[in-house]
């Protein structure tokens, strides 16, 4: 690897983990201001209600979900809505850290959650504007960059890697 090939790579890891920190910001802030939409099926229906209000798509899946035929199918389908409809869309490769972001327990044992509850699907996870008004929130607008960046080279659903804490 010569150089300048190193310090491209490095570039590249560096303005992924600054995407990530972006998301984490974003989501965050979206928690507080209860923006979020989480699981495929919940996502399929405010998708078919209201997708002029959804700002940002994530699709999560690790690498067992990767072999999940109907999990897929459900990605392909709503990838091509968000497509459609100018929804930004993020992949992200580790579920169990978007699920410490969004403060979900998932691996609550029975006692905790009050009987046999399955834990969240997090497949899906959707950010709507508060109060249909345009954030401006410079971390909101660095994710859409990102993914309209991606756009341009061919890349329709980037992969983020959610730093860890």
């Amino acid at each position: 690897m010569t150089l300048e090939e190193f310090s491209a790579a490095e570039q590249k890891t560096e303005r992924m983990d600054t995407v990530g920190d972006a998301l984490e910001e974003v989501l965050s802030k979206a928690r507080s201001q209860r923006s979020i939409t989480v699981g495929v099926y919940e996502a399929a229906k405010l998708l078919n209600v209201d997708p002029d209000n959804v700002v940002l798509c994530l699709l999560a899946a690790d690498e067992d979900d990767d072999r999940d035929v109907a999990l897929q199918i459900h990605f392909t389908l709503i990838q091509a809505f968000c497509c459609e409809n100018d929804i930004n869309i993020l992949r992200v490769s580790n579920p169990g850290r978007l699920a410490e972001l969004l403060l979900l327990e998932t691996d609550a044992g029975p006692a905790a959650s009050g009987g046999a509850a399955q834990p969240p699907d997090l497949h899906c996870v959707l950010v709507t504007n508060p109060h249909s008004s345009q954030w401006k929130d410079p971390a909101l607008s660095q994710l859409i960059c990102f993914c309209r960046e991606s756009r341009y080279m061919d890349q329709w659903v980037p992969v983020i890697n959610l730093p860890e804490r």
